[in-house]
């Protein structure tokens, strides 16, 4: 995969995923052994109820610096080049303030992302909620990252709440938070998640018709 081309991303996976939510995404990350949950990172801007979000990586990274003004042009770069269908990932964890507000959500929306995670604070919630977009922060702030830094790098492996986030991994957000998928097990994990929501909606079926929660999932006598 070349910088900003995404054609081998599969997106035939990330539509299947997309049926689903976080805790089936996640429960069957964990199945194939592996741990995506973005710890701490949560829904800042918008989804509409039941709306989930899903796609591959685009990554960016902040750095302290002590440079005033707007010197974003690495963020700006990769809003104005996103792959439609594709999330915006920052790292912008190194200092206080918030890197993305309406601006920076308001030109992800319009180049194609359909959502953007930052580790870090975000600002101008009320007017990202009204634009009607994703985005997802560690908190609120109104402080701007003029003077304490700025995004030196992007399309780079970065490391969110202790989760390596590579360019093209899968990202799944709903209200319940974040989850990586290692581009790698996007297939695999999109297969576990079709088996496991069939089985959940068997369960869902059962427990609406009365039956006991003991008798849909019995404990086996191997359990210690």
């Amino acid at each position: 995969m070349t910088e900003w081309d995404y054609s081998q991303t599969d997106w035939d996976a990330v539509r299947r995923l997309s049926r689903w939510y976080s805790g089936d995404v996640h429960d069957s990350l964990e199945r194939l052994g592996g741990f995506g949950h973005l710890a701490g990172i949560t829904l800042q801007g918008r989804l509409a109820p039941g709306q989930v979000v899903c796609g591959p990586a685009v990554t960016v990274q902040f750095a302290p610096s002590p440079r005033k003004g707007q010197p974003q042009d690495v963020y700006h770069h990769a809003i104005d080049n996103v792959p439609a269908g594709a999330i915006l990932v920052v790292d912008a964890s190194c200092a206080p303030g918030s890197c993305s507000g309406e601006l920076m959500s308001s030109g992800a929306k319009t180049h194609g992302a359909v959502a953007t995670i930052v580790d870090g604070t975000v600002r101008d919630t009320a007017q990202v909620q009204a634009l009607g977009y994703p985005l997802f922060g560690r908190a609120r702030s109104p402080v701007s990252v003029s003077g304490k830094m700025e995004p030196k790098r992007s399309q780079v492996p970065i490391t969110v709440a202790g989760v390596r986030v590579e360019p093209g991994d899968v990202i799944f957000a709903d209200v319940d938070g974040v989850v990586v998928i290692p581009k790698a097990m996007v297939a695999a994990v999109a297969d576990e998640a079709d088996r496991l929501g069939r089985d959940e909606a068997a369960a869902r079926d059962r427990v609406l018709a009365g039956e006991k929660l003991q008798a849909i999932w019995q404990v086996s006598p191997d359990i210690a």
